[in-house]
């Protein structure tokens, strides 16, 4: 499956793309292309048929900096196309699109203490997580995810998504279960395990990888300038998800078990915080 940034080449160095310009006809309808598809580029510009055969073909992503030889059917110019596209303005081309970093919290310098402004924040985020449209199950994946797609189309937020949740999503969601597991896990199920055991488990492991998804997936929104989302009431070109955001980048990731908080910090998801907001 073809990512974001496709473009392909000649083989002396004429490289071919889509642009902002022709990505917007792409979702207007104006243009039947998927603007991230080899065989599109290819066909727009002339190429047609048997003639895409008379290209490379790379791929490149802003975020992770990766560059990608897909095919070499010409000469071999993958060097000057590694420069040239490391060299673009990705503004000029997905203007919603915010190159940056991806920063998995977990690896910024551990937190000693909570501040007041860290539950302000977490205060917030847990208002605005229960505020997402229940049409869409309370959900803030479904509220990014479409509202992203509307603006950039799928081969962007696709490429977005799996950088973030490959460079984050794996490593917070375990690290959380891991620091929740030593903290409830032991201390709670142990004493009702005979019981409700198996029910308590659910529930608490269930509401805390959701809840860990959630912000995972509300960081996700920081790599886009989208004016509104979808399912959630909140003031035009802010997004709803900064306080997750925010949380993020003090280095802390909030998780829900269904009746606590808690606020992790550190390699290994130190609980930092717990309580009941």
């Amino acid at each position: 499956m073809c990512q974001f940034f496709s473009f392909v080449s000649d083989g002396k160095t004429k490289y071919m793309y889509f642009d902002h310009e022709l990505r917007e006809k792409c979702l207007s309808g104006k243009l039947n292309y998927d603007p991230d598809s080899h065989t599109s580029i290819a066909d727009y510009y002339g190429y047609k048929g048997d003639k895409e055969d008379n290209l490379n073909k790379y791929e490149y992503n802003p975020l992770t900096g990766k560059f990608r030889v897909d095919q070499l059917n010409t000469v071999d110019d993958s060097k000057e196309a590694k420069k040239f596209v490391k060299s673009l303005d990705f503004k000029e081309i997905v203007p919603r699109l915010r190159v940056q970093k991806i920063v998995n919290p977990l690896s910024l310098k551990e937190r000693k203490k909570i501040t007041a402004k860290d539950l302000e924040l977490l205060k917030k985020w847990a208002s605005v997580r229960d505020s997402v449209g229940d049409s869409v199950g309370n959900s803030v994946w479904y509220s990014v995810r479409d509202s992203v797609r509307d603006s950039v189309k799928d081969s962007v937020w696709d490429s977005v998504w799996y950088s973030v949740g490959d460079s984050v999503g794996d490593s917070v969601w375990y690290s959380v279960r891991d620091s929740v597991k030593d903290s409830v896990w032991y201390s709670v199920w142990d004493s009702v395990w005979y019981s409700v055991g198996d029910s308590v488990r659910y529930s608490v492991g269930h509401s805390v990888g959701d809840s860990v998804g959630d912000s995972v997936w509300a960081y996700t929104s920081d790599f886009f300038d989208i004016p509104e989302y979808k399912y959630i009431k909140h003031k035009k070109g802010v997004n709803p998800y900064q306080s997750c955001i925010d949380l993020y980048k003090r280095g802390l990731v909030p998780s829900f078990d269904g009746t606590k908080w808690r606020l992790h910090t550190g390699k290994d998801a130190k609980i930092i915080w717990e309580g009941e907001l």
